[in-house]
């Protein structure tokens, strides 16, 4: 069809300009008179049209022109009302407007575009939720404390063997008790490994008699050292300070170099 009149369709439903109608209709009365006189017949602000402020034509100061934007039905009415041959004309063409709005095809054009809309929007919901989450992830990772020896230390309270605590070192028990001889921790008697005076009395260490049945068939003791998580701690401090490192901190250490 023809357009008779601009129609506005960026509302949920199609408007037109009151003014534009008021001239269209060749209305010879002052719009600003025109207009309150045709709401006495029952067209209320809100349902039927909606108030807008132009800016005055003539590009001067001043106070702008008050406009309306009037529903289908309610410009349809107004037609009806001027009961002239031009108002029965735009009458008609207002009906074919909305039934054109209203056909199956028209409705299911604007439910598409919704629709399209709305995957528009959950989409860049979806990608600032996955921003969001990957920066929650990364903050998480970094107040996260990396593991540290204390932590695996402060974890077990059993007494461990040279084997055991060298063993997190990556290193043998003759190795370690070496070289905690050579520091002057420690000595060796009679096979057993002993803690000199200045450190015998820090809790370091805690002996255990074994028994066991020997090759003449008799049973023996043997008596062993075992080191305290204290006294691991300690020969963790004391080869830190000698730049050796337990393999859980080793990759750490050597990343800052």
């Amino acid at each position: 069809m023809d357009e008779l009149i601009r129609i506005n369709y960026d509302r949920k439903t199609p408007t037109v300009n009151g003014r534009d109608l008021h001239d269209a209709l060749g209305i010879n009365t002052k719009y600003a008179d025109w207009f309150p006189r045709m709401c006495e017949y029952g067209f209320s602000e809100g349902h039927d049209y909606c108030s807008i402020l132009r800016n005055r034509s003539d590009g001067l100061p001043g106070k702008g022109l008050t406009d309306h934007l009037l529903t289908i039905d309610m410009a349809k009415q107004l037609c009806m009302i001027q009961r002239t041959e031009i108002g029965r004309k735009f009458r008609k063409y207002f009906i074919e407007v909305e039934e054109a709005w209203n056909s199956p095809e028209a409705v299911m054009a604007r439910a598409l575009q919704f629709a399209n809309h709305q995957l528009e929007v959950l989409k860049h919901q979806n990608l600032e939720l996955l921003d969001t989450v990957a920066v929650q992830n990364q903050q998480i990772s970094e107040m996260k404390p990396k593991a540290s020896y204390y932590d695996v230390v402060l974890n077990c309270k059993d007494l461990l063997s040279m084997r055991a605590i060298a063993k997190d070192y990556g290193k043998s028990a003759q190795w370690m008790n070496n070289f905690l001889h050579e520091l002057g921790i420690q000595f060796k008697q009679s096979d057993i490994w002993l803690l000199y005076q200045k450190y015998a009395d820090k809790g370091y260490t805690s002996t255990k008699t074994h028994n066991y049945l020997g090759n003449d068939g008799e049973y023996h003791s043997r008596v062993h050292t075992y080191w305290t998580q204290k006294g691991r701690l300690f020969i963790y401090e004391l080869m830190k300070q000698n730049g050796v490192y337990p393999l859980i901190e080793q990759e750490d250490c050597n990343g800052e170099i």
